[in-house]
């Protein structure tokens, strides 16, 4: 059942693969000698089981209840295996106990992606903003985004100070939340944990030689969103298996406001795009006549700096940005491009 939810609703191949080597490996396991008989002794009549009806089950509202339920039916199913397995083939319960917290993982991974889609509905653009010479400029460009329709925005400032950036950061929040009273906008904060928990922003982002992002679950809890940079495909998939609620996705061209010693392919771009259901920007020196050379690789949002903050118009830029993407994803999915080869143009 979770293999069905994970590859018929959520579309995600990446943990489908999971489920289903899962669901294989078990197989195996009751297939081995001793157990192979099972089928043969099931005695339906004598079984006093179809007369207990259920108790207290849980309810099936959303396709995260039906993973919930069906985790915990599998997780009693392989515990109870285990144990049996003491009496019967006491050398296989170890097997049947790495199946159950491999279980646990899935799950939790399942959830998030579930979590993290229901979270980031809707959000298309995140603007990376730095924190601007004074405090009255930096409040003036990220109240006219929020109000310019952009719901997700980065403070990422190598230069300020710690204390200048939790001002800023402060200014951020209060204006989302009166400007988007809905509660439908995030404030991030770029590598600092400490400081996303003490302005109240929604979450933090990670990059490479951050905290691991297990520490930083430790330190936000589990409400907060928690953004990880991806350069190759098997750092994206550490990060769902690792809780992250998004992906940063590149680098995916030249950029004016960081240096890069190589780009992203177009190749690994395309496979995080077509195999990875968690919500994913490309980033990078992305412009708004670049989208289209990402659309088709299967990235629907993205994450921008200097093409926005760097405008005459930043709000401007930005409903630019947004209505240009809609307009692109929503093509994309009538008639479904294939994946340019070689690199990122």
């Amino acid at each position: 059942m979770i293999e069905d939810v994970l590859r018929f609703v959520l579309d995600d191949p990446h943990l489908t693969t999971l489920a289903k080597g899962l669901r294989h490996d078990l197989a195996d396991l009751l297939a081995t000698d001793g157990f192979a008989a099972r089928v043969a002794l099931r005695d339906v009549a004598g079984d006093v089981g179809p007369g207990v009806g259920p108790v207290g089950a849980l309810a099936r509202r959303s396709p995260a209840d039906l993973v919930a339920a069906n985790a915990a039916r599998s997780q009693q199913a392989l515990r109870s295996l285990q144990e049996c397995s003491l009496l019967l083939r006491p050398e296989l319960a170890p097997r049947f106990e790495q199946l159950r917290y491999r279980l646990y993982t899935l799950e939790r991974a399942a959830l998030g992606v579930t979590r993290a889609r229901d979270r980031l509905e809707g959000i298309s653009l995140c603007v990376l903003v730095d924190g601007c010479e004074e405090e009255r400029a930096f409040t003036t460009l990220v109240g006219s985004l929020f109000e310019a329709g952009v719901r997700m925005i980065q403070i990422r400032d190598k230069v300020l100070t710690a204390k200048a950036i939790v001002g800023r950061g402060r200014r951020a929040v209060e204006l989302a939340r009166r400007l988007r009273p809905q509660g439908d906008s995030l404030v991030i904060v770029n590598d600092r944990p400490d400081i996303a928990l003490a302005i109240g922003a929604d979450g933090v982002h990670l990059g490479a030689d951050d905290l691991p992002l297990e520490c930083v679950r430790r330190v936000t809890g589990p409400a907060a969103v928690v953004g990880s940079t991806a350069h190759d495909v098997a750092e994206a998939r550490h990060a769902v298996l690792g809780g992250a609620d998004y992906l940063g996705v590149g680098p995916c061209f030249p950029s004016t406001t960081k240096a890069f010693a190589s780009h992203a392919p177009a190749e690994f771009l395309a496979e995080v795009g077509a195999t990875i259901g968690l919500p994913a920007f490309a980033i990078g020196g992305v412009t708004i006549e670049r989208i289209d050379a990402l659309v088709p690789l299967g990235f629907s949002r993205v994450a921008v700096a200097a093409a926005i903050t760097g405008a005459v118009d930043p709000a401007g830029a930005a409903a630019r940005f947004i209505a240009r993407l809609a307009s692109l994803t929503a093509r994309s999915q009538q008639a479904p491009a294939s994946n340019p080869p070689g690199q990122c143009p």
